[in-house]
């Protein structure tokens, strides 16, 4: 009964310094919650304003843009296989749902994952950059991220059979640029279609080491820009990540060799391309022996004093039982599993000793004459070259084509894709200022609502009072108690005042072992010493007036978050009845 009585006081004590983290914590939930709304902002953002620039197109989705675009209902060709695939993939113009930048901007925004979308615009006139600059530019924003599908615009070759509808991957187009992703693909594509002056045939040139995609949910402006000296130059928000040439970056060359390998032209029979050969005046020496053997048996070796011939290197398993539903006559005797004798590991080895191999010193192998230089030796062979005859020679590859219409014509696993602010033109400037009006202003805001959006990182805690017991207990309680102690050697009364969950612990530990003492002396029939009874009795109503300290603080602790809660909340519905 004595036993019983003090674990129930030590338990009290324990309950109560629980009770004490439970309303630290419950007070340090409510702090925070009344900070994080107290704390929220709404940025200010701009109302859309169309632009002036001036621009052979440009497209920011006002209100009108359908009389602009139209869907494809076409076919999608595929090469590679027979199946044939429609482009169901619907368009919407809408405001961005996720870090909206500028109020009632719009951009045109691919709506379903996982499918072919396609769409196109024709501009107002054929767009012909010969002996001018090209500038592209476009935003993208990519909403829900991109794992897998392109976000790149086509400007597509002026010609009659022009027709949005049937705008598909087969529809020609003279330049392709713009974000790309999939598995370890991630570039900026660009590629320009080139037509062979003598055949007529149009082929893909390439960029061969094009910049990497920005895969973000803010908006990413991707601006072009190509020469008249065939120099190009792409800016990813502004910034410079490639610049080259049309002639030497892209794969394969605009410009053929002039000179080719004669496909007519073979090599010799006689032709020796072989640099070294067998030295032909080299002889085996009389003492080599072929057939002396890698290894031999050491001679000098003795068999370790420890060595234990007549022990077996395995034995059966000591430890194995026959299973229970073992048949003798169907199964056979049965015979335990066999394993390493345990013998032989506490010596150099076990059985029939023999002496080790070693590295036979008059090893030589098998004779081969050295190699020396070929004597007859031409070189390596190639075939004379002749003249190509399909060579051309462009000096200006940056003399596109006319351009009559801009297309969208793509593949996407994730949907909410947003195209807006394109400048087709031939002004740098002109497309610095649109940017100055759109992105650099909706790029700071997106920012912005991005870092307001990222949790607050956690305080690190200035003193042991300001641990939180759900983050580390371990650490909660050991920094607890070595405060406690610290307090407790100056000034014991202020140690229980500051931290009364510690010496309610502490009581019911006392009281334990006392009680445990008893218990002991109890069971051996003798009656406890006075002193340890009127020990016992003082720890016992000591850990009961900690444990109403305790209780006491931790209602006074939970009261004083609830009032301020009810401060709160009063302040933010309306003034207090």
């Amino acid at each position: 009964m004595r036993l019983n009585g003090v674990l129930a006081t030590a338990l009290c004590s324990s309950a109560a310094f629980f009770g004490q983290v439970r309303a630290e914590e419950s007070e340090d939930a409510s702090t925070t919650t009344i900070a994080e709304s107290s704390t929220t902002s709404v940025i200010e953002k701009p109302t859309f304003t169309p632009t002036n620039v001036k621009a052979e197109f440009l497209e920011q989705f006002t209100d009108d843009w359908t009389s602009r675009w139209s869907p494809s209902h076409a076919k999608k060709e595929d090469s590679k296989t027979d199946e044939e695939w429609a482009y169901i993939g619907e368009w919407a113009v809408e405001e961005p749902t996720v870090f909206k930048g500028i109020e009632g901007d719009k951009g045109l925004v691919v709506k379903n994952p996982a499918a072919h979308h396609a769409i196109s615009a024709k501009f107002p006139k054929k767009i012909d950059n010969k002996g001018k600059t090209l500038v592209v530019q476009y935003e993208v924003k990519l909403q829900n991220g991109l794992e897998c599908g392109g976000a790149y615009m086509k400007l597509l070759q002026d010609n009659k059979k022009l027709h949005a509808e049937e705008f598909s991957n087969a529809s020609p187009y003279i330049i392709m640029f713009g974000p790309d992703k999939c598995g370890a693909t991630n570039k900026v594509h660009f590629i320009f279609r080139h037509k062979n002056p003598k055949t007529g045939e149009y082929e893909e040139k390439h960029l061969k080491t094009a910049p990497s995609a920005k895969i973000t949910k803010l908006t990413t402006l991707y601006t072009l820009i190509v020469k008249p000296d065939n120099d190009f130059e792409i800016l990813i928000n502004g910034e410079s990540t490639k610049t080259g040439n049309l002639l030497e970056d892209f794969n394969p060359a605009v410009n053929p060799e002039k000179e080719i390998d004669d496909p007519k032209d073979s090599k010799p029979d006689d032709w020796v391309d072989e640099a070294r050969i067998p030295d032909p005046e080299a002889t085996k020496p009389e003492d080599w022996d072929e057939d002396a053997p890698f290894e031999i048996v050491d001679e000098e070796a003795t068999k370790p004093d420890d060595w234990l011939e007549d022990e077996p290197t395995m034995i059966p398993d000591p430890e194995a039982e026959k299973p229970e539903d073992w048949d003798d006559e169907e199964d056979g005797d049965w015979i335990p599993p066999m394993v390493p004798n345990p013998k032989c590991d506490e010596v150099s080895g076990c059985g029939k000793w023999e002496p080790p191999m070693k590295k036979n010193p008059d090893y030589k192998g098998k004779w081969t004459p050295e190699y020396i230089d070929n004597p007859a030796y031409k070189g390596v062979w190639k075939p004379r070259k002749i003249a190509n005859p399909d060579f051309f020679e462009d000096k200006t590859p940056a003399k596109f084509e006319p351009m009559g219409a801009i297309g969208f014509e793509i593949w996407t696993m994730q949907s909410d894709i947003l195209f807006d602010n394109i400048y087709i033109g031939h002004s740098v400037e002109e497309a610095e200022k649109l940017k100055a009006e759109t992105y650099d202003i909706k790029a700071a805001i997106e920012k912005a609502e991005e870092e307001a959006s990222k949790p607050a990182p956690k305080p690190t805690p200035d003193s042991p009072l300001d641990l939180k017991f759900m983050d580390d207990p371990v650490k909660y309680i050991r920094e607890k108690v070595d405060l406690f102690w610290a307090i407790a050697q100056k000034d014991p009364v202020e140690a229980i005042k500051t931290l009364p969950e510690v010496a309610g612990g502490i009581g019911a530990l006392v009281v334990t072992i006392l009680a445990l003492i008893i218990g002991v002396v109890s069971m051996s029939g003798a009656s406890p010493p006075p002193q340890v009874k009127d020990a016992a009795q003082k720890a016992k109503q000591s850990a009961m007036d900690t444990k109403d300290k305790v209780v006491d603080a931790a209602s006074t602790a939970t009261d004083k978050a609830q009032a301020e809660i009810n401060k709160r909340t009063t302040r933010s519905s309306g003034p207090a009845e």
